[in-house]
């Protein structure tokens, strides 16, 4: 089973910008749909974007389409997530998992996720 790593959090001002990475290792990355999700504190995890395996395909939900931006290397096992225009209400715990047909369902174990805090 592949092994995933998020990093690249931080807190940052409304309109700022983060660029998140997933790291994996072992498993099939190259051959996975990805997807990242968030968690807000008192919220249930939420689908965020998504990419097929070969990059032709991304998903994204409404609140973050023309922010955010996913993007995978598969040389190099890595997936990412770049955020603009941050707002208050992207804050929050980010994870990346596999998403088998991105129909935004995580289906792989969750790691500890990348905190994200957005300040107004």
């Amino acid at each position: 089973q592949v092994q995933l790593v998020e990093s690249g959090g931080g807190s940052v001002q409304a309109g700022g910008s983060l660029r998140l990475s997933c790291a994996a290792s072992g498993g099939t990355f190259w051959k996975s749909d990805m997807g990242w999700f968030r968690q807000a504190l008192g919220k249930e995890r939420e689908f965020v974007a998504g990419i097929t395996w070969h990059g032709g395909s991304t998903r994204y939900i409404d609140d973050v389409k023309g922010r955010f931006t996913i993007s995978r290397d598969n040389r190099n096992n890595i997936m990412y997530l770049q955020m603009n225009s941050l707002k208050p209400e992207d804050t929050g715990v980010y994870y990346c998992n596999p998403d088998p047909g991105l129909r935004a369902v995580g289906v792989g174990s969750w790691g500890q996720g990348t905190q994200v805090t957005v300040s107004s």
